[in-house]
């Protein structure tokens, strides 16, 4: 994956004389559009502002790291600064297949009565803005905390989850006026500015050698950092781990060297398909290291797919029942399976057994681990090198429970080992993604979301998703079941999840005998776990309904998940071409004979029962409207399969 860089401004370096004064001239960094800007002060102490297209949306707000019980942000005045610029692309496997990198940069020198000299480094791009800190040190030093904060407009909207499940929990919904002082805020932040003037995304990026960071509200519309020693201990961390691992992570991390903080980002949309399109914490992150991936991020090891997984079914956690899921995973043209934890019960020749068995079928197994087993480096050594000479394709490692630096470290350590031996990864009762998959192509999958091993209802925590935890990279929310554990949700409610909710490797919840025996089967066979274009459509609504376009090749996914309420929706097609369209379409039973209009034409999709699927030939002229009518908790999903060249 050779970075190209197309444009690039000279270095220029500007020295800023009468540094003992206080209220110099603020430092402002624009994106390469010109409408996000990012503006730094400094005087008593540093504090920036974010404007979008002149209106400001992030307030006045202070910025610093606490080290040895020092702030570098009191008392530090600039020095000079360094401005730079990228304007590159580079292919992706995602939610699209390319990503452009292009930004403006400034790296600015302080000084400091105690730190003498350090930086603070900014970048604003098209889709928003970062900074980070390097403070130059050597030998240990003790990071306290972050005298940083993000204080939003008045009637701003937000979405968020305490730490209590760590970053399995259901977001709500409030204005940042009713944000009570001292509650928790688990990054991503979703925020919805007044007067429909746009989105902001509130995370970080480049967690290396530190804590991952979380949110407490001042109770005056501010949103501070607090890093992981200061979040309460979460629920599965407690329950699982003893009162001195508790205590150990409760303290603040020692890092030896440069103390660089992870860049803390705010990504800022006109709209939720910008939002959901964001690419700034991919942006931030370094390529991968060509030691481990000579090939880039497209080698044959690293290769997405979707997955079937036994913890939902009734399949018997046996060499003969995972097999069975093997084989089903092979009828439904699946390349994964992801074995639970029995395995490790299983003899050396009944783990190579499986392995095989599946290889032939072109299934690839991995298995799972808890994550408590190989904190040990002797162990997390032999684990990897033991799963890598059955002929494992990778592991899926769980119970993390916390985002402590010595947690952090666990997770780049366990993804270099397993990149050395082409292992992918799935990490499970984790933190939020950060960027890793940039530069750790064989993270294909982390978890760090409420998903089906939990319990509904479903229907409004599966429309706030898109556009909450999922901005920030893939989820192993494990979607579709046809059974019970789909709560109130329908059958094509949960089709549409599995387009919806994605992961390059996305595993489901559901038995795959289920699918195969389902009317939709051959619909859900063609669902990729990776797409070519993604295009956010209107109505779509926070918590209420999501409407997406999806496009893989010359095909389109339209997918829908309704919210609690009944509605009918209209849907602009002007994202197809003008060509003729094999269109399979999957309803829900509806009281009544469902109202779906192509072209202002009423199209009649079968009788009452069940969950409808018909296909039909349309001639598409790209701004024809689709109105469809949904359930509560209900859904819809067609498939556009062209089959006229362009005229």
């Amino acid at each position: 994956m050779k970075k190209i860089i197309l444009f690039s401004l000279p270095l220029v370096i500007s020295v800023m004389f009468g540094c003992g004064q206080a209220n110099r001239k603020p430092v402002e960094l624009a994106s390469p559009d010109g409408n996000i800007v990012i503006r730094v002060s400094s005087g008593i102490r540093l504090n920036f502002e974010v404007r979008y297209k002149g209106t400001v949306v992030v307030a006045s707000s202070p910025m610093g790291v606490i080290i040895n019980d020092v702030d570098a942000g009191e008392k530090a005045v600039f020095a000079a600064e360094q401005r730079y610029a990228e304007d590159s692309v580079y292919p992706w496997a995602g939610i699209h297949d390319t990503i452009a990198n292009r930004y403006n940069g400034a790296t600015i020198t302080l000084k400091h009565p105690v730190f003498k000299t350090f930086y603070l480094n900014l970048r604003a791009f098209d889709d928003g803005v970062a900074f980070s800190f390097t403070v130059p040190g050597t030998g240990e030093r003790t990071v306290q905390g972050e005298n940083t904060a993000f204080r939003l407009p008045e009637g701003s909207v937000v979405w968020y989850h305490d730490f209590y499940m760590h970053y399995e929990g259901e977001h709500v919904r409030k204005t940042i006026d009713d944000v009570k002082k001292g509650e928790w805020m688990a990054p991503p932040v979703t925020v919805k500015l007044k007067d429909g003037s746009g989105y902001l995304f509130l995370n970080e990026a480049v967690v290396n050698n530190y804590s991952g960071m979380g949110f407490q509200a001042d109770g005056k519309n501010g949103m501070r950092i607090r890093l992981a020693h200061e979040q309460p201990a979460s629920y599965p961390f407690v329950l699982r781990y003893s009162e001195d691992d508790v205590k150990r992570l409760a303290q603040p991390p020692v890092i030896t060297g440069d103390v660089v903080t992870p860049w803390r980002t705010v990504a800022v949309a006109p709209n939720l398909n910008a939002l959901v399109n964001a690419d700034i914490l991919y942006n931030l992150s370094p390529d991968p290291d060509k030691t481990y991936f000579p090939d880039g991020r497209f080698a044959d090891w690293l290769k997405p797919g979707r997955a079937v997984w036994g913890y939902l079914t009734t399949v018997p956690r046996t060499l003969e029942g995972m097999k069975l899921l093997s084989k089903h995973a092979s009828d439904m043209g699946f390349e994964y399976q992801v074995v639970e934890g029995h395995w490790a019960r299983w003899s050396v020749e009944q783990q190579k057994e499986l392995i095989e068995y599946s290889r032939k079928l072109g299934v690839r197994i991995l298995v799972w681990k808890h994550s408590k087993d190989i904190w040990d480096a002797e162990k997390r050594l032999a684990f990897f090198d033991h799963i890598h000479s059955i002929g494992a394709a990778g592991a899926k490692i769980d119970f993390f429970d916390h985002e402590a630096k010595e947690i952090e470290d666990l997770y780049l350590s366990c993804l270099q080992l397993a990149a050395e031996r082409q292992l992918v990864l799935d990490f499970h009762g984790a933190s939020k993604p950060t960027g890793e998959a940039k530069t750790w192509p064989n993270e294909l999958n982390r978890e760090a979301i409420k998903g089906f091993e939990s319990r509904g209802p479903w229907a409004r925590h599966n429309v706030t998703l898109p556009f909450t935890r999922m901005v920030a990279g893939h989820a192993d929310y494990t979607p579709m079941h046809f059974g019970d554990r789909k709560a109130e949700t329908t059958d094509v409610h949960q089709i549409a999840s599995a387009i919806i909710l994605t992961a390059p490797l996305l595993i489901y919840a559901g038995d795959p005998a289920d699918m195969l025996k389902h009317p939709a089967a051959n619909v859900i066979r063609q669902i990729p776990s990776t797409w070519d274009e993604t295009i956010v459509l209107e109505p779509s609504a926070i918590g209420e309904v999501a409407v997406f376009a999806r496009r893989k090749g010359d095909k389109w996914f339209l997918a829908i998940m309704n919210g609690t309420d009944a509605r009918t929706v209209t849907i602009n097609l002007s994202f197809l071409s003008r060509n003729q369209y094999e269109v399979t379409t999957v309803r829900d039973k509806m009281p009544a004979e469902p109202l779906v209009s192509f072209n202002a034409k009423r199209v009649s999709l079968g009788s009452k029962s069940g969950a409808l699927v018909n296909s039909l030939t349309l001639n598409q002229l790209g701004g024809d409207k689709l109105i469809v009518e949904l359930l509560p908790a209900g859904g819809f999903v067609a498939v556009f399969d062209k089959i006229a060249n362009e005229k």
